[in-house]
């Protein structure tokens, strides 16, 4: 019912949005996909608002512990896109880190969290996903190797 209402919100007032978008990695190199107690459904990077003020990694490290437990490390921004969510149109920071500790989805906003192998994503991803994690993985790999 409130994410119903906070759509109704987002469509009459149009703000414009920060969020994170967390592309979480294991030891193994899979990436942390989940799915939402509401929406479509689909499997989708975790992720949130960034408050007034914050930091975008430091967005994504408290978006990534809300939703799904565990801590981020080694974290880089990636990328930043633009997107539209509820009809409001959103500043979205890509932030890549490695997953520690295990995952345990908060089951009130993430119903579902599990990690999958980059080559064999799963059918059901949101738009623009399987074309946009290979890329931001090759970006993160390049930082990763620009910082040693």
């Amino acid at each position: 019912m409130a994410h119903a209402v906070r759509k109704g919100w987002w469509r009459l007032y149009r703000p414009q949005l920060t969020a994170c978008r967390v592309l979480a990695l294991d030891a193994a190199g899979h990436v942390l996909l989940v799915r939402h107690s509401y929406g479509s459904g689909k499997w989708m990077l975790p992720g949130g608002g960034i408050k007034s003020g914050e930091d975008p990694i430091a967005s994504a490290r408290r978006e990534y512990a809300e939703e799904v437990g565990g801590a981020l490390q080694g974290c880089a921004q990636v990328d930043v896109t633009r997107d539209i969510f509820h009809g409001a149109p959103s500043t979205v920071h890509v932030i890549v880190g490695l997953a520690s500790g295990p995952v345990a989805p908060d089951r009130r906003e993430i119903v579902v969290a599990a990690f999958h192998a980059p080559d064999a994503l799963p059918e059901a991803l949101a738009s623009g996903l399987a074309e946009a994690i290979p890329h931001w993985l090759a970006l993160y790999r390049a930082d990763q190797n620009s910082s040693i």
